[in-house]
């Protein structure tokens, strides 16, 4: 049985814990953007939903208890939402009278870039508030505004902008949406769909608006609580086949990085970014684990399995991506992976070697397994505490590499001690 993966998680920041609460009302206020208020603006909203397509404007929303049994404290939605809506400019004001049901022309790269901008700038979370374009600040508005659709609508008219997809069509830009008609308030809500996080395809990156602001994170999926309600949405404004992208694909407003950014010792947002987009096009069983910021030999191999999928060869297929490759991955285009072996003919994946056991990474331990261990650190980048070595007497030196190791997998406390256990020690030789 495979040893399972340890993950230790900071504290949310929206944890709604008795602690966690006193501490933030200690706290000044947090300095907004440029949030638009209205006094009328919640008569406006209902006046609003009301009117449109004969949708009922929401019930208030009845608070959430604190015991969630089983979900991670802050992770549950808070999200009552406004009602359909159309923009507004100035002074809370309606930008327009009406809201056409048309779903504009798109890109992947466009809506992920729209909704980083509300990430970025930690838009507040309210469902009574207009961020300065126009959009309001809750999860239907987020959705909304990174659509670009042309008005603020709700999680109960969303799907009329885009077409039910599987779970395995699931891309960048697409929709999960959960509708509650029995209640709207309890329970509705709707993310971006921004990438798988590993090729087991059981969490992704989640793009939302929900307390206490805009956020990008890891989430389980399809979602913290009521998973199985979730339903998977695509932009209608996206093209036809089997990635969903338009000719006009937007690689110009998402631009290759350029090639210092890959290769060994590369240790940045944009190889995890490549290792996910390789995922979603076959490359998963290359990894082992991640991917993640880290380059390694899978990213490597995954690339020219790529590379070697579109017909090119020879210096076209090094397994370093370069303006072509990255196109092709950030625009749906070119050819996915064919399905098999997990690499290249005649590149088997390394061997891990079996854990020797806790006792022989210990004070005063003297044995070729702490050989071993440290020359695999520092093959892997992580040797700079050492000063001679590596050798078969366990030291600090050793210690302190293994806790880089530990915490460069996104481990902290008692997970990233500095001592090796099964998983640290699969990882490292995979």
């Amino acid at each position: 049985m495979e040893t399972p993966v340890f993950r230790e998680l900071d504290p949310p920041r929206d944890c709604d814990c008795p602690g966690c609460a006193a501490r933030r009302r200690a706290l000044p206020p947090p300095s907004g953007g440029r949030p638009v208020t209205s006094r009328a603006l919640a008569v406006a909203t209902a006046a609003s939903a009301a009117l449109a397509a004969g949708q009922p404007a929401p019930a208030v929303a009845a608070p959430h208890a604190l015991q969630r049994p089983g979900v991670p404290a802050g992770d549950e939605p808070q999200t009552p939402q406004g009602g359909k809506a159309p923009l507004h400019g100035p002074g809370g004001k309606p930008a327009q009278p009406a809201v056409p049901a048309e779903a504009p022309a798109t890109t992947r790269a466009e809506i992920i870039r729209r909704a980083r901008t509300w990430v970025a700038a930690k838009v507040p979370y309210s469902m009574t508030r207009f961020w300065w374009d126009g959009y309001r600040q809750d999860c239907s508005g987020f959705v909304s505004m990174a659509w670009n659709l042309p008005g603020n609508e709700w999680t109960g008219t969303l799907g009329q902008y885009g077409v039910r997809i599987t779970k395995d069509e699931l891309g960048p830009g697409d929709i999960l949406l959960f509708h509650n008609p029995e209640d709207p308030q309890r329970g509705s809500h709707v993310v971006i769909f921004g990438g798988w996080t590993d090729h087991t395809r059981s969490s992704y990156t989640a793009y939302e608006a929900t307390r206490p602001h805009a956020r990008a994170q890891a989430t389980p999926y399809a979602y913290w609580t009521h998973s199985d309600r979730y339903a998977a949405y695509r932009h209608k404004g996206l093209g036809t086949g089997t990635s969903g992208a338009r000719p006009d694909d937007g690689t110009a407003a998402d631009p290759f990085p350029g090639a210092a950014y890959f290769g060994p010792g590369a240790d940045n947002q944009h190889v995890t970014r490549l290792g996910r987009m390789l995922v979603e096009r076959g490359a998963g069983p290359y990894y082992t684990s991640g991917p993640g910021p880290r380059w390694t030999e899978a990213d490597r191999r995954a690339t020219r399995a790529f590379q070697l999928a579109q017909g090119w060869t020879g210096g076209a297929a090094d397994g370093l991506p370069g303006p072509k490759t990255w196109a092709l991955l950030v625009s749906g285009r070119g050819k996915d992976i064919t399905a098999g072996a997990a690499g290249p003919p005649g590149s088997p994946p390394p061997r891990v070697p079996a854990f020797p056991g806790r006792g022989m990474f210990r004070a005063g331990a003297s044995n070729p397994h702490v050989t071993l261990l440290g020359e695999q650190l520092v093959k892997k980048g992580f040797g700079k505490h050492y000063t001679t070595g590596p050798g078969p007497r366990w030291g600090e030196a050793d210690r302190r590499n293994v806790e880089a190791f530990q915490r460069a997998q996104g481990w902290r406390g008692g997970a990233a001690n500095g001592y090796p256990g099964p998983e640290t020690w699969r990882r490292l030789f995979s």
